[in-house]
């Protein structure tokens, strides 16, 4: 976006991942390649951050972030966080266990390919979701969902994927209750029981469910799927049977295309936003239109200018 001088590139690594061989491989070769590769490893959270401010501050012009989708968030939100002349592009090292957001732009999942196309690939602008002040650039995700992926380690595909008989076991044990709530957007407003809520900037979430699967990065729009709540095995079925067949509307299941939206909860809302677990009562997502640069395969069908 901004020319920062001395062209170079920071890989942000998650620590957890700085001992592959693989990765140390592929950092060497495309440096005997002729890239300039800094190399900075995280050790908690927030590390990602101020990473990011002291890359710009050497002249990066490019950050990737090595890491699952928590890493991308933490990277994203400080690029986010500069002024937007001042913003490098930002690319992604896909090192997680569900990569949810790399496997929705169809990037490589081995490491040299990964690091070659983040390093050389072409940066192309991209709409960052925020949830209120919080900026997330896939998905975020709430209600039964989100309680699964931070309670359990069964993504929620793999559960709604192995049957229906099990999921309603595991909500009577569990006194399962659904989150009672109002949602607004611009052309209209609803009072549901909450199954699942999802608000999309990009188009899986959960370990690779497909919950947005018209979801652009460059259209000003997000994605709004929400799931009401169910009574019976069959209703459930049909919850499932909705669910693949998305973009349709169900009974159960709604889908909207939508520039902002807003929720109030009766109680705190369970929400993963890019796999980070946080809790609402009321909050607001909506658009910040062509923030970011994003390195992405150029067919990447998330993007409506190719």
């Amino acid at each position: 976006m901004a020319n920062h001088g001395k062209e170079s590139t920071w890989l942000i690594l998650n620590g957890k991942s700085a001992q592959q061989p693989e990765i140390r491989q592929a950092v060497d070769a495309l440096r005997e390649a002729g890239h300039e590769l800094t190399v900075r490893v995280t050790w908690e959270g927030g590390d990602g951050l101020w990473l990011v401010e002291e890359a710009v501050k050497m002249g990066a012009k490019r950050v990737i972030a090595g890491g699952g989708d928590g890493s991308i968030n933490e990277v994203g939100a400080g690029i986010m966080r500069l002024p937007p002349e001042k913003r490098p592009d930002m690319a992604i090292l896909p090192l997680g266990s569900a990569n949810d957001f790399a496997n929705g732009l169809r990037l490589p999942m081995e490491p040299y390919p990964a690091l070659e196309l983040a390093v050389t690939g072409q940066a192309r602008a991209i709409d960052v979701g925020m949830l209120d002040d919080e900026p997330f650039v896939n998905v975020a995700s709430g209600g039964f969902g989100a309680e699964i992926t931070t309670s359990t380690p069964v993504a929620l595909k793999r559960l709604l994927g192995g049957g229906a008989y099990s999921l309603m076991g595991m909500l009577k044990a569990w006194n399962y209750q659904p989150y009672e709530g109002h949602i607004r957007w611009p052309e209209g407003e609803a009072r549901v029981p909450l199954f699942m809520l999802a608000i999309g900037n990009g188009c899986q979430a959960g370990g690779g469910q497909r919950l947005a699967p018209l979801a652009k990065l460059d259209d000003g729009l997000l994605e709004l799927l929400f799931v009401r709540h169910f009574n019976s095995l069959g209703e459930l079925k049909q919850i499932i049977d909705e669910l693949e067949n998305l973009p349709e509307d169900g009974e159960f299941v709604r889908y909207l295309r939508v520039p902002w939206v807003e929720f109030e909860s009766d109680g705190a809302f369970p929400l993963n936003l890019d796999g980070e677990p946080r809790r609402f009562r009321h909050f607001r997502a909506s658009l910040d239109h062509n923030a970011l640069s994003l390195v992405a395969p150029a067919d990447c069908e998330l993007f409506n200018r190719i």
